[in-house]
């Protein structure tokens, strides 16, 4: 980027959600995307009053997808086959698509192996007229910022 020419930064409220097999992917909200390297603390007896730290295992934390409940039950089903427990049908790539301004894709997250873990239907109340929401809780193994 040549010097001087300013770079805003993407705006969080224009983003896709890509789930491998499910065409209903549209979602309010989606949050969870963070990892984190376990610190292993080493020292030997011999060593300087310092102790080392060493990177340890990479933990993912779940993805939570929050979307306004329509006619259709992709999403529901796919969490119906983990809990038959048919684990091999149903782990799924998926992507995390940050948009432009423009609706192009800026930013792009492929996520690995993911599954449904959890899945709470809407709150419902007959004194409000917000939409009915419901949340999908996503395991996987890892995810790649391209």
């Amino acid at each position: 980027m040549p010097q001087g020419q300013r770079a805003d930064p993407y705006k969080n409220f224009k983003f896709l959600v890509e789930i491998e097999g499910i065409a209903v992917a549209g979602f309010s909200e989606c949050d969870g995307l963070t990892t984190e390297v376990n610190v292993i603390e080493y020292r030997e007896g011999n060593e300087d009053i310092t102790v080392r730290k060493l990177p340890g295992l990479v933990k993912y934390s779940n993805i939570t997808l929050k979307r306004g409940i329509t006619g259709s039950k992709d999403l529901y089903n796919w969490y119906k086959e983990v809990v038959k427990g048919k684990i091999k049908q149903i782990r799924r790539n998926m992507a995390i698509v940050l948009l432009d301004d423009e609706g192009n894709q800026a930013v792009r997250w492929v996520v690995r192996n993911a599954w449904p873990m959890k899945y709470t239907g809407p709150t419902l109340n007959a004194k409000s007229s917000e939409v009915a929401i419901e949340t999908l809780e996503i395991a996987h193994e890892g995810f790649e910022l391209e």
